[in-house]
């Protein structure tokens, strides 16, 4: 990203930008971002093109026409599969379009071995924007909280992206709505998190796990309907409980190997404030009561997806583990 960076801070742009990897925020952030700095709201600099069929020839006429009262022309292409099957009209052209017009590529797969990969990285730049680690959000999330003339300590930052979740999103739009809630102080605290954050399913998902270990059925079967009005898919709440029933496991047995909980939040790369949380959920079980809860967690969301029950009695079934 310092390439991508330095480019927008310089204005000096290479002939192709491509942005590629796993996290939806970043690359529409940086999409954004070089499509402004390169020809910012001018439209008649500017086209846009999409998905399969895209016309090469529409491509070819904008991209050599000279840019109308601007310094460049920008072509934004996105999802066009062409850097895994290929385009030779494209290849060929590349190699020969004017400087002033710029590309932005923005794709979910990219074949290095392809000859169009191995073109771009000769003359472009091609960028793997993948989600970043909790330490890269804490630092991003809190570079936000300063911009805002604010400070907040790391342990409350922690609990705040344990409590809205590590999506980039859904953070930035948490955070807009934290820094408006405290717009007359200078220091965020906890009691201001938990006023104003919503919880995400992660934290729902940890609370319902609580619920269910604790043989509280109605407490977790409000929380399951809470999630499923929320358009969560029961599907993926199973998923998630499956999901957090191993991270405990994995937890007892690194506790039981003499795991300190540095090195346990370091081996799992999970947020401090959710690992002290389920270490503290670990210590509760013993090793053949969470392999159980595992083993039946797995047989009924199998039987679910199978749609021999639905998800409500696989969830009532499994708070009967023992």
């Amino acid at each position: 990203m310092k390439v991508l960076n330095n480019d927008l801070k310089t204005s000096n742009f290479k002939a192709i930008y491509v942005l590629s990897g796993d996290d939806e925020f970043l690359k529409n952030s940086y999409k954004k971002r070089l499509k402004a700095a390169i020809v910012g709201d001018d439209q008649m600099n500017f086209a846009y093109f999409e998905g399969k069929g895209i016309d090469i020839d529409s491509i070819i006429n904008f991209g050599n026409t000279l840019p109308f009262f601007s310094e460049y022309r920008c072509i934004l292409i996105e999802d066009s599969k062409w850097f895994k099957s290929g385009n030779e009209r494209f290849l060929d052209y590349v190699s020969n379009k004017p400087d002033s017009t710029k590309f932005i590529f923005v794709e979910k797969d990219l074949d290095k071995r392809s000859k169009l990969y191995k073109k771009v990285k000769d003359i472009g730049y091609i960028v793997e924007l993948n989600h970043p680690t909790d330490i890269e959000l804490r630092k991003w999330a809190g570079s936000l909280v300063n911009k805002a003339g604010k400070k907040i300590t790391v342990t409350n930052m922690d609990f705040f992206i344990a409590r809205v979740g590590n999506d980039m999103e859904r953070l930035k739009s948490e955070l807009d709505k934290l820094l408006s809630f405290t717009l007359d102080k200078d220091i965020i605290e906890e009691e201001d998190i938990r006023a104003i954050a919503s919880v995400s399913l992660t934290g729902k998902i940890f609370d319902l796990v609580k619920m269910i270990t604790n043989n509280k059925i109605k407490e977790a079967l409000d929380i399951y309907e809470d999630l499923v009005a929320l358009k969560e898919p029961p599907a993926k709440i199973m998923f998630f409980i499956t999901k957090q029933f191993n991270q405990l496991l994995q937890i007892k047995e690194l506790l039981f190997d003499g795991f300190s909980e540095q090195d346990i939040i370091s081996k799992m790369n999970l947020n401090q404030y959710v690992v002290k949380n389920l270490i503290r959920q670990a210590r509760g079980f013993d090793m053949a009561m969470l392999l159980s809860y595992i083993k039946n967690a797995i047989e009924l969301e199998e039987a679910a997806k199978q749609g021999n029950i639905n998800h409500k009695l696989a969830l009532e079934m499994l708070m009967l583990t023992r």
